[in-house]
């Protein structure tokens, strides 16, 4: 048994706070001080393709306030400075620490803040509808956890507790060529579909044009940070979507909450900046967008 705490009782915390403990973990979920009394009250129900229908109840705390092992920091980017005020430094220790966020700049913050941090991404659609409620609607849930050596071995551990709950789960050695191979896919969808407020269909249809110079931009980005170089595989991707597949930026957009703007197009940004390489049409869709 594996002691856990999941930092976030979201879409994606939720439905891993409920595989690991219904796979014999001891799950302990950290969550907003707005949300514990709902959490302790109601616990959690998932409703899922793929694992079926499900009741847990875990531990529920606004502070984190015990030793772990690991850490699952499954926030988004822009609830990431509040949600560390709850996993603060000296009791999570030596826990490994595995941050599913989108983009690749918070690895660095994270490894100022705590001791043992290894780079994880997660493909999956899940949300939640109300506290407690997750739902997840894709019928694929793929996590990657990347490490080597002795991190490796600790991250190693993760990855089999993971997949013995249910999940896809690989370990990769290579952090950049994994936090990339999200990115490269991620940025052109959530910026495409976010700043046209239309589903993938949509961006296909109209704009084939601006998606494929955008794509080819952001995978060079993507090459010269050690990621994936080909364009190809994320213009298969765009066009297997079903036409009314939006992204979650999309999505907050469209509910009025903060978007993960600099996360993903600024880190795309950045990156470019540093290694010289010209995105016209990536940095206006930024702008488009509010960021800079």
């Amino acid at each position: 048994m594996t002691r856990y705490a999941v930092v976030g009782p979201g879409g994606v915390g939720g439905l891993l706070a409920v595989l690991l403990g219904d796979a014999g973990h001891d799950v302990v979920v950290v969550a907003r001080a707005k949300s514990v009394k709902a959490l302790q009250e109601r616990g959690f129900h998932l409703s899922s393709p793929v694992f079926g229908e499900r009741a847990s109840r875990p531990d529920v705390v606004e502070r984190l306030d015990r030793s772990v092992d690991a850490v699952l920091l499954a926030v988004k980017a822009t609830a990431l400075p509040g949600a560390l005020d709850g996993v603060p430094a000296d009791v999570v220790g030596d826990a490994l620490v595995v941050p599913f966020l989108n983009g690749v700049d918070h690895m660095h913050g994270l490894r100022e803040r705590y001791s043992s941090v290894v780079a994880g991404v997660i493909r999956v659609e899940s949300s939640r509808s109300v506290p407690g409620v997750i739902e997840h609607g894709s019928d694929f849930a793929r996590i990657q956890l990347a490490a080597h050596g002795e991190m490796g071995e600790r991250a190693r551990r993760v990855v089999d507790d993971l997949a013995g709950a249910g999940l896809e789960a690989e370990l990769r050695p290579d952090e950049p060529a994994t936090l990339w191979s999200k990115l490269a896919f991620l940025a052109p969808f959530a910026l495409l579909t976010t700043a046209h407020r239309a589903p993938v269909g949509g961006v296909r249809t109209e704009h084939a044009v601006e998606m494929g110079e955008v794509i080819r931009e952001v995978a060079a980005v993507a090459c010269a940070e050690g990621g994936p170089c080909d364009p190809e595989p994320t213009v298969a991707a765009f066009l297997a979507f079903g036409p009314e597949t939006k992204s979650s930026m999309l999505r907050d957009a469209e509910a009025g909450q903060p978007l993960e703007l600099d996360a993903i197009g600024g880190g795309v940004l950045r990156a470019a900046r540093a290694h010289g390489i010209p995105v016209p049409r990536t940095e206006a869709l930024v702008r488009q967008l509010g960021g800079s």
